[in-house]
């Protein structure tokens, strides 16, 4: 018999996109009477709720319980959700995802090989919004200069990871490495990973399990967004200092060679040709990339939209990761 399935999704006022979620589980080829749906939400002040409600009264042969998170925050929605839940397997997911219709299908059948203790897949990352920086955002949110290695945004083959986006995992692996850490407002998936491979197990992405993610759709949404990934960025990377890689201090050394040559640059001839030097070479960059997609894509907007856009993610990551570091050194 397939095994029970619970598939956890931390909410919080999602009214635009909750029910296309539940729309995808509803079409997952996994049979739907081995699937339970777990919604931990925080007290949504929107119309959350209803929609949910409303899609449970109109298909009660899918399993579906909302619990409340007053913590409303996503780590500690995912431990509501697994409280309730009764799964041998856990699916963790996002409010603002569409899993594809093979999406359990294939992570149940990755477990089941043994290829992984945390099997995840690939994003899709469309807008989020009308309008061309919307579009212009979701590209520059799975180009490999706006997010480096992460291979879950663009990477076409199977392989040993150190971490996926949401993750399907045998309940038993919760007891052995413990639930996810409600200490961390973000990057709650990597820690629970980062602990996952000490613990000697293995992260598997597998290109076949494929969501589409949906993007901000502003610039600020976006750069309170990667202010917050870098900012607690830096608190998980204390906690496990062997997970530092060398890409994760680029965005920071990015942001602290521009003040510092800025601020130098009004008595040091060096420091204004080394900021123009930079700012010119970096802005060349981010315009080849924009023109190439572009041109690809022929639509001449993103030309400007996806340099701006990476410049919010870097800026923003840095500048988030900089000041989680200067907060912690004002502690000592």
């Amino acid at each position: 018999m397939n095994p029970l399935v619970s598939i956890i999704i931390p909410c919080y006022n999602e009214e635009a996109t909750i029910c296309l979620l539940l729309e995808a589980l509803l079409q997952q080829t996994y049979p739907r009477a081995r699937m339970e749906v777990v919604i931990a939400d925080g007290l949504s002040t929107d119309r959350t709720r209803e929609e949910v409600a409303a899609f449970q009264k109109e298909h009660p042969d899918l399993a579906l319980l909302v619990v409340d998170n007053p913590q409303r925050i996503i780590p500690a929605g995912l431990n509501v959700a697994l409280a309730s839940a009764t799964g041998e397997i856990v699916v963790r997911l996002d409010a603002h995802c569409v899993p594809h219709p093979d999406y359990v299908t294939w992570c149940v059948s990755d477990l089941a090989q043994g290829l992984g203790d945390n099997v995840g897949g690939v994003w899709e990352i469309h807008p989020g919004g009308d309008g061309w920086i919307a579009q212009a955002i979701a590209i520059a949110a799975a180009h490999p200069l706006g997010v480096g290695d992460a291979l879950y945004r663009f990477a076409t083959q199977a392989s040993a990871v150190e971490t996926v986006p949401f993750g399907a995992f045998y309940r038993a692996l919760v007891a052995k490495v413990g639930p996810f850490d409600e200490t961390l407002l973000t990057n709650e998936d990597y820690e629970f990973n980062a602990r996952v491979r000490l613990a000697g197990g293995r992260i598997w992405l597998d290109p076949a399990i494929r969501s589409v993610y949906f993007a901000r759709a502003k610039l600020s949404a976006l750069a309170r967004q990667y202010w917050r990934y870098g900012y607690w960025k830096l608190r998980m990377l204390r906690r496990y200092p062997t997970t530092v890689r060398w890409r994760q201090a680029l965005p920071p050394l990015f942001v602290l060679s521009l003040l510092g040559l800025a601020l130098l640059a009004p008595w040091w001839r060096l420091a204004r040709l080394g900021l123009a030097a930079e700012i010119a070479l970096y802005s060349l960059v981010l315009l080849v990339a924009g023109v190439q997609l572009a041109v690809r894509q022929k639509k001449p907007a993103l030309t400007i939209g996806v340099p701006i856009g990476i410049v919010t993610m870097h800026v923003a990551w840095g500048s988030g990761f900089i000041w989680s570091l200067l907060s912690s050194l004002m502690k000592l």
